[in-house]
């Protein structure tokens, strides 16, 4: 054990004593590295009663109420800290904080996590994520390879984990990280999303055939959806297939719905989130949102050498090609997938952020200092925690996904069933691809643009080395968004709407019939479902990848919320906002 974690243990433990606690009863994460989340929840049961006997003789500090912190403490005419006798220390409402938050997560239900089942039904493994293991000439995972990974996600341990033999010299990207615990919010193992849709099924099919589509539209403006050629022929393909699951209208998918999202406001005004167009203050610095992007019919791994060579992972793999001396308006899926590819982790929420802050845009009715009148939101409930928020969320709603990505699902990613589709209408295999891709229209136009039938990439390295099932850009935006709903009026009407013109060098009144509707709430779905799509723009991941990514990060945000409610001093009743169903919740 590391003189660190002896360190850390042996002041729990003290802690724990001076509570008048048994430690020994209190599994810690201090235990050593070897020990399974699986081992670690079930040792937890037997700590139960004696953290509820414990959390009996402090302060009430359930989730949803707040810490009484006043009249604690006097100053001494030396000006020194003293407390009443009989009243709680500070030092003792802390812990009564922490550990009834411990006692709330501890009692949360563990759900059973299904995946699809296809790692069972296809002992090939064609049907999950294997990009960065060898593979044979056809792109079949060497099954050696692909157990060692199971065996790591299965036991938990890192010398498993080193263990797993790669096909080339890109690296797995951070599986462990779905392993680690967290202090606020609810733990990874403890959410959940449905399975992901399995290899055979129409489901995926029609997925694929919207990426497809995707694909052959990156370089139509999305003011001209419906209006040329390729757009029109995917509404039609798409309002066709057996089991499509984005939106439509009546049954139907039409121009106004092509490529959007589910959340409410997606189908209202511009394709393009006004948070993606408008400019935005930092400080003195004023960011107009013109963007680099890539050259126009430009994509990879159309050749099946090229997508061998990256499910193998043998980089190093070549940096797009940017566009020199030019920036423009995203107004295109070749922009928004370009943008999509190299932002910061809450690139786009924070630029939200402070678009609402610099326009004054009103807090949520829920915050308490919109009726006290002689103090400001700072540390709490003003502009310093919504802006904190977002790296919180973000990076625990990453471990979140990472859980469900390595540890329930392992899906594979597109590109890789692309791989399927050809080998399968090329006769090289028969692989249970389901007919409603394999005898597609957007099938037949990838062949005669490209000679293949594999999935045209946006970027040289196809995707990143983890699975497909959700989406970690998804995630993200999910838990930003829903942070934001909850600090902000989301009812608040976004007057003067824009959109890019074809050539993306200006901005353009939005003159539709529901520019009236616009309001902050629908533009931050919009913006959720841009960032998730704009992904699946390039080829990186499937419609159910974003829709149940958002919907993770929208649980993730929600508890932290919850969580945070128990430490504040203010009164509070709780933040009410839309959840992505359309459901009102309040936190």
């Amino acid at each position: 054990m590391s003189q660190n974690r002896r360190n850390q243990r042996s002041e729990t433990t003290k802690d724990l004593r001076d509570s008048k606690l048994n430690a020994q009863d209190l599994p810690t994460c201090s235990e050593s590295n070897s020990l399974s989340r699986r081992s670690f929840l079930g040792q937890a049961g037997a700590s139960t009663a004696v953290m509820a006997a414990a959390g009996a003789g402090l302060p009430s500090m359930l989730l949803g109420e707040r810490a009484e912190a006043r009249g604690v403490v006097q100053i001494s005419d030396r000006n020194q800290v003293s407390t009443h006798e009989d009243d709680p220390t500070r030092r003792a409402q802390s812990f009564g904080t922490r550990l009834q938050a411990a006692i709330a997560e501890r009692n949360v239900p563990t759900p059973q996590q299904i995946s699809n089942g296809d790692e069972a039904l296809h002992p090939n493994f064609i049907g999950n994520y294997s990009q960065g293991l060898p593979h044979n000439s056809i792109g079949e995972v060497d099954p050696v390879a692909y157990r060692a990974l199971l065996t790591a996600c299965e036991t938990g341990e890192p010398e498993g984990f080193a263990n797993i033999p790669l096909g080339g010299n890109v690296k797995l990207a951070g599986p462990q990280g779905g392993l680690a615990f967290d202090l606020e919010g609810t733990d990874s193992a403890q959410l959940t999303i449905p399975p992901s849709p399995t290899l055979a099924s129409a489901e995926r099919a029609g997925e694929m055939v919207e990426d497809y589509w995707m694909a052959l539209a990156r370089d139509v403006p999305f003011s001209q959806y419906g209006r040329e050629p390729i757009t029109a022929a995917a509404i039609n393909e798409l309002s066709t297939l057996s089991d499509f699951r984005g939106p439509k209208a009546n049954g139907q998918v039409t121009a106004g719905i092509l490529f959007r999202g589910f959340t409410p406001g997606d189908l209202v005004g511009p394709y393009l989130s006004q948070f993606f167009l408008l400019p935005v203050s930092f400080g003195t610095l004023s960011v107009t949102q013109k963007y680099h992007t890539y050259p126009s019919d430009t994509d990879y791994l159309t050749d099946f050498a090229s997508w061998l060579q990256v499910q193998n992972g043998q980089g190093p793999f070549p940096a797009n090609t940017i566009i020199p001396n030019f920036t423009t308006y995203t107004k295109s899926g070749r922009d928004l997938g370009a943008w999509a590819h190299v932002d910061f982790v809450y690139q786009a929420y924070l630029f939200a952020t402070q678009w609402l802050l610099g326009n004054k845009v009103p807090f949520n009715p829920g915050n308490p200092y919109l009726t006290i009148t002689n103090q400001a939101g700072a540390q709490t409930f003003g502009a310093q925690h919504i802006l904190d928020l977002l790296g919180e969320v973000s990076n625990r709603a990453l471990k979140a996904m990472w859980y469900q990505k390595w540890f329930v699902h392992r899906a594979l990613r597109p590109i890789a069933y692309g791989g399927l589709v050809h080998n399968t209408i090329a006769g090289v295999a028969a692989y249970p691809v389901h007919s409603d891709v394999l005898h597609s229209s957007a099938a037949g136009q990838i062949f005669t643009k490209h000679g293949s039938y594999l999935l045209p990439a946006a970027y040289p390295e196809g995707g990143p080395q983890h699975p497909s099932y959700a989406e970690g850009h998804g995630v993200i935006a999910g838990a930003c968004v829903t942070a934001l709903k909850a600090f902000f009026n989301e009812s608040f009407a976004i007057s003067n709407p824009m959109v890019a013109s074809d050539d993306g060098q200006a901005l353009l009144p939005y003159t539709g019939s529901d520019a009236g509707q616009i309001t902050v709430g629908g533009e931050l779905n919009k913006l959720a479902n841009n960032v998730a799509l704009g992904r699946d723009m390039a080829g990186v991941h499937w419609r159910s990848d974003a829709k149940q990514a958002l919907l993770l990060g929208e649980e993730v945000a929600i508890n932290i919320l919850r969580d945070q409610r128990a430490t504040y001093n203010e009164p509070f009743s709780g933040f009410t906002f839309t959840k992505f169903d359309g459901t009102m919740v309040t936190v």
